[in-house]
């Protein structure tokens, strides 16, 4: 249906075995997601790009049919919380939630074969195609493996929705979500000092008459997202919604094209043309700025606010050099992106024989990132972390220590290197603390403190004309134009 003779496939992998049963088969199962979940995420998506939001997209680089458990389900969906609380309590704005998850099987290569000790075998693309061991057998290609990333598929997401829905996210549970190995970490001590915070919040809240039933307290939004990569497998699960008459992919409530993928005349950007969910975009330094304007505005043609992320991934220099043009580029047009930082695929090397990323490079991109946008007046909408729950020692560096030794005692990758909790954890209190500064430096932060002081705790603070336009730690910058009696009230408001 999406495919054309004229249009160039992207996708390299070649299965001698016809894969026309498999594909029929997920075709008659039911959606993995729902159009109206997808409408409602494209509302959370749009407040991202004016700063009313932030976007954390976090998980695995490739999910393993060998690694799915309950528990690690659960490791992962509950840092992933975590890092949505420090988040939201650093940043003072609420977090959407986009689990690389249930759909992230297929891997993109840079080489079609793989050759180790004077052996050539194809290359190793993720689960859903073919296996990890370096072994004819397992290298093969078996179009049945649709089936099982299906099925796996459709199991995560009925424990996803369990913990959204059942209570496991409810914010009485809040200091409940750190992982055993994270305790006496200072990451597992900062979190906690965290939702202690908050649960003194809550008891507050009670206090004063609040309804511990409301959703808002038991419930959380959560979302799936993967790269659209296999487009046959994509296409087996795109329906027509029958109360909007639009197509969705229901495969996953977010998709994204891949940098190797984006090209404007592959079949990739057509099959995200033709569906309604959010979508994404992973650009890198190659990306020229008039290509970015004409790949936006076909894929977004309408420049609906929440329907296009656009997700850079170059190093922290090269970001500095490149992404300023970029941005230019797109707001000339009076396009409308929520802007995404991936600190993972631009900072990976290969150390004493394993791929891994360091710490500090990760971070350091980050930085670039709401450094640029700080100086260009523009608005960082989120990061797009390759991460897991589980303990391993698969990136150098950060609170964690680990060192170049340290890399073969827990590395569990099939793929590319992931951040572990406490990194993971620690990158979340470094965005936190520049969601925090952007919104201190906009004046957003004391003016939302004073508007907490006014009638019935909703009115604005009276008297005040001039614009406070700064407030960072214990610095009175900014306040002098608050009255001296409502001074404290707005700091314990910021604290």
């Amino acid at each position: 249906m999406l495919h054309s003779q004229s249009q160039h496939l992207a996708m390299l992998v070649i299965c001698r075995t016809p894969a026309t049963l498999p594909l029929q088969e997920i075709a008659r199962m039911p959606p993995l997601i729902f159009a109206g979940e997808c409408r409602t995420l494209q509302q959370r998506l749009a407040k991202a790009s004016t700063g009313d939001a932030f976007v954390l997209f976090g998980g695995d680089c490739a999910e393993a049919f060998s690694q799915f458990s309950a528990n690690r389900i659960r490791d992962l969906y509950r840092l992933l919380l975590q890092m949505s609380t420090v988040l939201a309590f650093g940043g003072g704005v609420p977090i959407v939630k986009l689990g690389r998850v249930a759909g992230q099987f297929a891997k993109p290569r840079s080489a079609p074969t793989e050759t180790i000790n004077g052996v050539t075998l194809p290359a190793y693309r993720g689960d859903i195609i073919n296996g990890p061991e370096f072994t004819e057998e397992s290298r093969r290609c078996d179009p049945w493996r649709l089936v099982r990333a299906y099925n796996q598929s459709a199991a995560t997401l009925n424990l996803l929705r369990g913990f959204s829905y059942g209570g496991y996210a409810g914010l009485s549970r809040v200091s409940q979500w750190n992982l055993d190995f994270m305790k006496n970490t200072p990451e597992g001590h900062a979190y906690m000092d965290i939702a202690k915070r908050v649960d003194e919040a809550i008891q507050f809240m009670i206090a004063c008459g609040m309804d511990t039933n409301m959703p808002f307290m038991r419930e959380t939004e959560f979302y799936t997202c993967h790269e659209c990569l296999l487009l046959d497998y994509e296409e087996a699960l795109t329906r027509l919604d029958s109360t909007s008459d639009n197509w969705y992919g229901c495969s996953a409530h977010f998709l994204w094209c891949g940098e190797r993928t984006r090209q404007l005349d592959h079949a990739h950007v057509e099959y995200m043309r033709g569906v309604n969910n959010p979508i994404g975009v992973k650009v890198s330094d190659k990306m020229d700025p008039n290509d970015i304007v004409t790949l936006i505005a076909m894929l977004n043609p309408h420049n609906t606010p929440g329907r296009l992320s656009i997700i850079v991934r170059m190093g922290p220099q090269k970001l500095r050099e490149k992404f300023p043009a970029l941005i230019e580029a797109v707001q000339r047009s009076g396009q409308v992106v929520t802007w995404v930082c991936d600190p993972m695929h631009g900072n990976t090397e290969t150390v004493s024989g394993y791929k891994t990323r360091r710490y500090e490079n990760i971070r350091a991109e980050i930085e670039a990132f709401f450094d640029v946008h700080e100086k260009m007046g523009t608005v960082p909408g989120g990061v797009h972390l390759e991460m897991t729950g589980d303990n391993v020692t698969e990136c150098i560096g950060g609170g964690a220590s680990i060192s170049e030794d340290d890399l073969d005692s827990r590395y569990h990758t099939h793929c590319d290197p992931r951040l572990n909790a406490e990194q993971s954890l620690e990158i979340a209190f470094y965005v936190a603390q520049r969601l925090r500064q952007r919104e201190w430096d906009s004046g957003a932060g004391v003016k939302g403190a004073l508007e907490m002081l006014g009638p019935g705790g909703r009115g604005a603070g009276v008297g005040l004309k001039a614009r406070c336009t700064k407030v960072s730690g214990s610095s009175e910058e900014g306040m002098a134009d608050v009255p001296a009696g409502q001074r404290d009230q707005v700091w314990w408001h910021v604290l």
